[in-house]
């Protein structure tokens, strides 16, 4: 394919081509920076395209005159780029949103991502591959050269083949997305299109603000865990010396404690009941008989804590803002959950020592909102069972009045053991429990976690016809869809009994927890819209909880804003469910 392109280096031409550029439907869109960070680099080049012929922006004369961000010679850039429309097509959206922004000082407008839309497509196929050269030759057949990729962006003069390489990229962008386009209009995946792309941008901008992170507080935590680790293994050890097999003439005998092997070894000489594998929730149960078990697990929270979230996390502060950037993968999931790394903020453990080093800087404030209950709600939704639906509208604890419904008791002679049963099952049924993993999840009898079974989907006959149907269908159509339309696909040997038991499951929690996915999504962009202009500034997200920073003077309407963003989100998908969104405000990440 041939590619007409042109070189701006000028304010004139500039002007110029956008001026021709701005009653475009669509543009090709894509960026080339000096680095991957835009802390630590800058934007070389601005690419837009119509198909037939791509302007080439190169940023690095305007930059030598002045700032970019205020610069009048680029306000024709910039309007363009927030404008609505034309819309900018661009592979990877995000990347290129943060840079613009940083450098440029525009929040972009009117996006369609044709990676997001590649891995929407895909529906959960792991074998598929959503790199621009991939996803050009799966739609186009068209061979990409990346090889400029890595090249010296930040050159006096670039090469005739960088400036090429820049203008294909982005004229690849309109064939592109038609083909796309088709594909998602065949697998009705407009809405969840429309719902990711609109998400883009509130994400480019919680990546860009950062979360701030008290490297002090955070090194006196490590400090406690590292001494108390130490302790716990030393615990751990004179409980299991009697269960290793050759005892030692001077003292007591040591094994590795992170050997699995060792370890079960060790248990079973004790008369432990050690299952098939000593993964912890398989453990949990035994742990209240044998004080072993549970020093085991102690250690092993604590050796987890320590090797995920140690020293290393402060290595991700970046010294120009004193803040974690950490990376989130809008579909980290199948099921349309984010993922994160760079670091993972998302799987900050719960404790308090851990979560209070994520503070508000000095004047400012956390708004910490998170949905009560939203998988169970939507599962409600779903099923139409009305005792369900009804457990939600009584406004009483949910876990009481369930167990109230199943043991048919008043609330108020629910027992605690009663409510933990009832709790463990509301949030099993989403996972497609079975009375196998709920016996040893309570350490009950098989024939005892059967009965509590029954008794619980004879309650809530609309909501077991719902699973059933839901796993009924994963078998004949193969396929699970979200409320906004999010597709999963399953493939599996039909003669392989577990495969099919797998997809079932699945198929009864993709739906569930996507559309818990979709509910965030949607809140998010509320809530960009809301906070717009403000103080307030999205700093972290962890599946159904929203941390926003705000200035203490705007902590209390941050806080409504933030409410109703969520709540609204909710009532888009949940109609005949109230929704619940609990909200507080702390000088720290805590509840």
């Amino acid at each position: 394919m041939e590619i007409y392109f042109q070189l701006i280096k000028d304010a004139e031409t500039l002007r110029r081509a956008c001026e021709q550029l701005k009653g475009e439907d669509v543009l090709g869109f894509d960026t080339e920076t000096t680095a991957l960070d835009p802390y630590e680099g800058e934007i070389r080049l601005v690419q837009l395209s119509t198909g037939k012929e791509t302007q080439v922006i190169d940023l690095k004369p305007f930059a030598e005159a002045g700032d970019l961000r205020t610069m009048p010679e680029l306000a024709p850039l910039r309007e363009i780029l927030a404008a609505d429309r034309p819309v900018k097509i661009a592979h990877n959206a995000k990347f290129d949103a943060k840079w613009i922004s940083h450098h440029l000082g525009v929040e972009l407008g009117g996006v369609f991502d044709t990676l997001l839309a590649s891995q929407i497509i895909a529906a959960g196929d792991q074998d598929r591959r959503h790199g621009l050269a991939e996803v050009a030759s799966y739609f186009l057949g068209t061979e990409l050269d990346k090889s400029e990729q890595v090249s010296d962006w930040s050159a006096p003069e670039l090469s005739h083949a960088q400036i090429e390489y820049a203008a294909r990229d982005a004229a690849t962008m309109i064939p592109l997305r038609e083909r796309i386009v088709e594909k998602l209009k065949a697998d009705e995946l407009i809405k969840v299109t429309k719902l990711e792309f609109d998400c883009v941008v509130p994400i480019a901008a919680m990546e860009l603000t950062g979360f701030y992170l008290d490297a002090a507080r955070w090194r006196e935590v490590l400090e406690k865990v590292k001494k108390s680790q130490v302790k716990v293994a030393d615990e751990l050890q004179n409980l299991l010396s009697a269960g290793v097999a050759q005892g030692s003439l001077f003292g007591r005998s040591e094994i590795n404690l992170d050997s699995q092997t060792q370890v079960t070894d060790a248990l079973k000489n004790l008369g432990v009941p050690v299952p098939e594998t000593t993964r912890g929730w398989q453990l949990q149960p035994l742990a209240a008989d044998y004080p072993v078990v549970e020093k085991l697990l102690e250690y092993r929270g604590v050796a987890k804590s320590l090797s995920s979230f140690g020293e290393n996390i402060l290595e991700f502060i970046e010294p120009k803002t004193g803040r974690i950037h950490a990376d989130f993968r809008q579909i980290g999931a199948p099921t349309g959950r984010f993922s994160c790394s760079k670091p993972n903020i998302q799987q900050i453990p719960h404790e308090e020592e851990y979560r209070r080093c994520f503070r508000a800087p000095e004047g400012s404030k956390l708004i910490i909102a998170d949905y009560s209950q939203v998988e169970l709600r939507i599962l409600a939704e779903f099923s139409g069972d009305q005792n369900f639906i009804n457990a939600f509208i009584s406004g009483e604890d949910f876990h009481t009045t369930a167990a109230a419904q199943v043991f048919n008791i008043k609330p108020e002679e629910v027992t605690s053991e009663q409510r933990s049963f009832a709790k463990r099952l509301n949030f099993g049924v989403v996972y497609g429990i079975g009375s196998q993993r709920f016996a040893m999840m309570t350490g009950l009898k098989q024939t005892d976690a059967e009965d509590i079974m029954r008794r619980y989907f004879a309650t809530y006959r609309g909501l077991d016809a719902w699973l059933r149907d839901a796993a009924r269908r994963v078998v004949t159509d193969r396929i699970a869809r979200t409320a906004t339309g999010r597709m999963m696909r399953f493939r599996f040997d039909e003669e392989d009994r577990k495969a099919i038991s797998l997809a079932q499951r699945n198929g009864k929690n993709m739906p569930i927890q996507g559309t818990s996915a979709d509910v965030l999504k949607r809140a998010l962009r509320l809530l960009h819209n809301e906070i717009r202009g403000t103080s307030a500034k999205l700093v972290n997200i962890v599946h159904d909880e929203i941390i926003v920073e705000a200035e203490a003077g705007e902590a209390e309407i941050t806080a409504q804003k933030l409410e109703k963003a969520m709540c609204e989100a909710g009532k888009e998908y949940i109609k005949r469910v109230p929704v619940k969104v609990d909200v507080s405000i702390a000088d720290e990440w805590t509840k």
